[in-house]
This record gives structure tokens, C-alpha cells and sequence, in this order.
């Protein structure tokens, strides 16, 4: 089993700048995608930002401009830059991890970071 552990979560005044750390663990013999995702209350989870194993990213357009997603393929470890940070920003973030353990692909979750902005 693979282990996603995040950090760097908190509060934030509107504006401020947070950056959020996922690294992998454990049994793992690649990491294809990775993603952040989050939920705010009462919301559905919805994705914020992905990059591929190649470093290709995609944002949702809620974040572009403002968010930066990056990974350490040696440290197997990606990260989420947010600046200009927006009470609406406020919400559970968790990252996701597509992960090939040598014999099987499969999804990893990390357990997941309060991100809280005040106005």
C-alpha cells in the first residue's frame, strides 16, 4: 500500500499565499498523475489542479492565474502554490496519486489539509 501525507494546510488572510506538500510512501514502482482536489462545506469534491508524470498541468479556471501545481518525481512528492488566496479557497484539500505498485495501477488519497482564508 502507498501512503499520501499532506501539509501545509491553515489559515490565510485574502490575498496570502499558502503551499501544500503531498508525499508518497511505500510500496511504489511509478506515479503516473497526481492531483490536488478539494470540498468545501456542502460542495462537491472538485478537482483544482493535476500534472502527468511528464510535467503537463491542468488547472480548473477557479484557480488559473493563482495556483501552481509541481511535483518532485525523486521525492515522489507534489506540491500546490496558491497565491492571491480567496475566501472561496477555503476548503479540504487532498491530493491523489495514480500508482503502479509493479503489478497493479491504482488511486492513492491523502487523508487531507484544512485550507481556511478569512476576508
Amino acid at each position: 500500500q502507498v501512503q499520501l501525507v499532506e501539509s501545509g494546510g491553515g489559515l490565510a488572510q485574502a490575498g496570502g499565499s499558502l503551499r501544500l506538500s503531498c508525499a508518497a510512501s511505500g510500496r511504489i514502482f511509478s506515479i503516473n498523475g497526481m492531483g490536488w482536489y478539494r470540498q468545501a462545506p456542502g460542495k462537491r469534491r472538485e478537482v483544482v489542479a493535476t500534472i502527468t508524470s511528464g510535467g503537463i498541468t491542468d488547472y480548473a479556471d477557479s484557480v488559473k492565474g493563482r495556483f501552481s501545481i509541481s511535483r518532485d518525481n525523486a521525492k515522489n512528492t507534489v506540491y500546490l502554490q496558491m497565491n492571491s488566496l480567496k475566501p472561496d479557497d477555503t476548503a479540504v484539500y487532498r491530493c491523489n496519486a495514480h500508482v503502479y505498485d509493479g503489478s497493479v495501477y491504482y488511486d492513492s488519497w491523502g487523508q487531507g489539509t484544512q485550507v481556511t482564508v478569512s476576508s
